[in-house]
């Protein structure tokens, strides 16, 4: 969720610190509310949901060490000082990966195991190869980290009960369709952001690609209201609601001044809000 941080948070300029956490509080954010959600969801507990939120974020923490090093071995002429410690760091969250995996082996059946695994190692691939060639930006890349991040409700889900419950596929389509037309709403704002700063009109495509993610949402929430899903209808009308007001207000200038702090803040509140009546929907 919130994907309109991790946008917000992917046009800022990495930090120099040593210490090698997640930087991008939207990803983060969009990692853990799914997590939150299937585990609210389940109605049960077992000791493999902390094994699944630890890998969770430690293969998430792992990315920006991953990175330094694949750019000191392929890009890089000379040695950067923040290669020991991406270093140290990178052995800290594989050991907290591989103890948090053993968990899972024990809980999961094989093929969920064989299935996640594959799914990560391969994500994680793309991630450093993307991010190494400063590609990070790339639409359908964030779009296809939503989808990633927000699959985190599936590993909950198996370690709460042993399998996927059919909820959980819902949960995970609809958090996805929300934090698409999240990016794409961000993306039409910075588009107008550096519109407003010249005299060449804004670029009309993500625009407009934002217009027809509400759409999809629209007819979601009408199908939702067939099926008598009533909260699942309400949550998605709040999306269509809340980015139809942001696409409105990107025709205002003094109103794309604002924070691009507070344009985060603003989105995560809205996505826990649809997370929240979600999760009302699925009960």
């Amino acid at each position: 969720m919130a994907a309109e941080q991790a946008i917000i948070s992917s046009v800022r300029q990495p930090h120099k610190s040593a210490w090698f956490l997640p930087r991008e509080h939207g990803a983060t954010a969009m990692l853990f509310t799914p997590i939150v959600c299937a585990a609210i969801l389940a109605r049960e507990w077992r000791w493999s949901e902390v094994a699944a939120l630890t890998a969770a974020f430690a293969a998430l923490a792992a990315k920006d060490p991953m990175v330094i090093l694949a750019r000191q071995r392929f890009i890089w002429k000379v040695q950067h000082p923040e290669t020991v410690a991406a270093a140290r760091w990178f052995i800290g969250w594989m050991a907290i990966l591989i103890v948090s995996g053993l968990v899972l082996v024990l809980a999961w059946p094989l093929k969920a195991i064989v299935a996640m695994g594959l799914g990560v190692a391969l994500f994680s691939a793309l991630a450093i190869g993307i991010n190494v060639k400063n590609r990070q930006r790339s639409t359908l890349f964030q779009i296809a980290s939503a989808v990633a991040l927000t699959s985190s409700s599936l590993a909950t889900s198996l370690s709460a009960t042993g399998t996927i419950a059919p909820w959980c596929w819902w949960l995970w389509l609809l958090l996805a369709l929300q934090a698409t037309a999240g990016i794409l709403v961000v993306h039409a704002r910075l588009d107008a952001r550096i519109a407003s700063r010249s005299a060449a009109p804004a670029r009309e495509d993500f625009r407009r690609a934002a217009q027809i993610s509400l759409i999809v949402l629209a007819c979601a929430a009408l199908a939702a209201i067939v099926l008598r899903r009533g909260w699942i209808a309400l949550a998605l009308l709040v999306a269509v609601v809340g980015y139809g007001d942001d696409l409105r207000r990107q025709r205002n200038t003094a109103a794309l001044q604002m924070p691009l702090t507070k344009v985060g803040q603003r989105a995560l509140a809205l996505s826990s809000f649809f997370a929240s009546l979600l999760i009302l929907g699925l009960w």
